[in-house]
C-alpha cells in the first residue's frame, strides 16, 4: 500500500466543503425558498452544516497524515477523477448561481391550473371563511375548486399580488395575475393564476413583472369558458416579494 499524499481523499473532501457551502449559501442569501418549500429548509440547513462538518474533520484527518489511499480498493461505474470533477463542477456552478423563481415563459410551458372546468348556472349558497378581499391567489383558485360558479362572486373585491403573464390566445385588454405553488421543491412547481380584464392595452405591463391588483370579481367568457375575472380600480407595479411562490 502506497504512502503517498491521498490527491482523491483530498478531492473528495474539497467536493464535500463546496456542497456543504452551496446548500449553506442558498440559505444565508435567502434564495433557498426559491428552491425549497419551507417544511423542508431545516433538512437542507442540516445538510449543508453536516457536509461542511464531515468536510473539516475529513480535512483534519487528511493532514495529520492519518489517511491513507489505496488505488485498489474503490469500485464505481465511472473513473474516480471523472466522478471528482462532475460533483465539483456542480457544486462550483451552484456557488456561482443565483437561482431565480420560474416566471410566464415557465408558467406557460407547463400550462396554467383552471380551476373553473365546471360550472353551475343555478349557483346555491356556499359559505367561505376567509374573506374575499383577504385571499391570495391560491385561496381563490381553492374556492374555485370547492365551487366554481364564477357568477357567485361576482362583485366581490380582490386584492391580489403575482407576476404578468399575456396568454398569446386572449385580446390585448387580457392579462393573468399568476404565482408559482410550490409543494415540495422548485421541480415540482406548478402556476396558477386569475385572469385580468384591463381599461387599456395590457403592453402597460411587461411579462414576468409583478403587479398588485385591487378591483372586483366578474364573470366573463374566455377561451370558450365562463371564468371568474377580476375588473381592477387599480394596478400598481410592485417588487418582487421576498417568497414569490405560493404553498
Amino acid at each position: 500500500m502506497k504512502r503517498t499524499f491521498p490527491w482523491p481523499t483530498f478531492w473528495d473532501t474539497l467536493a464535500l466543503l463546496f456542497w456543504g457551502l452551496m446548500l449553506l449559501r442558498y440559505w444565508w442569501s435567502g434564495r433557498l425558498s426559491v428552491l425549497l418549500h419551507p417544511d423542508y429548509h431545516w433538512l437542507a440547513i442540516g445538510a449543508g452544516w453536516l457536509l461542511v462538518f464531515m468536510a473539516v474533520w475529513r480535512g483534519l484527518a487528511l493532514f495529520q497524515s492519518r489517511v491513507t489511499y489505496n488505488p485498489a480498493g474503490h469500485i464505481a461505474l465511472m473513473p474516480r477523477q471523472w466522478s471528482l470533477m462532475v460533483l465539483l463542477a456542480i457544486a462550483i456552478f451552484g456557488l456561482i448561481y443565483v437561482p431565480r423563481p420560474f416566471a410566464s415563459e415557465a408558467a406557460l410551458a407547463r400550462g396554467i391550473a383552471d380551476p373553473v372546468g365546471l360550472t353551475r348556472s343555478q349557483p346555491r349558497r356556499f359559505a367561505r371563511n376567509t374573506p374575499p378581499e383577504e385571499r391570495t391567489i391560491i385561496d381563490w383558485i381553492r374556492t374555485l375548486n370547492v365551487y366554481p360558479e364564477p357568477d357567485a362572486y361576482t362583485g366581490q373585491p380582490v386584492e391580489v399580488i403575482g407576476f404578468v403573464i399575456h396568454p398569446p390566445q386572449w385580446d390585448d385588454n387580457y392579462l393573468m395575475v399568476a404565482r408559482f405553488v410550490l409543494t415540495c421543491c422548485a421541480a415540482d412547481a406548478y402556476p396558477v393564476g386569475l385572469p385580468v380584464k384591463l381599461a387599456g392595452d395590457r403592453s402597460e405591463f411587461a411579462p414576468d413583472s409583478w403587479i398588485s391588483v385591487q378591483g372586483e370579481a366578474l364573470t366573463e367568457t374566455l377561451d370558450g369558458q365562463r371564468r371568474l375575472v377580476i375588473v381592477p380600480d387599480e394596478v400598481l407595479a410592485v417588487a418582487e416579494p421576498k417568497n414569490p411562490y405560493e404553498f
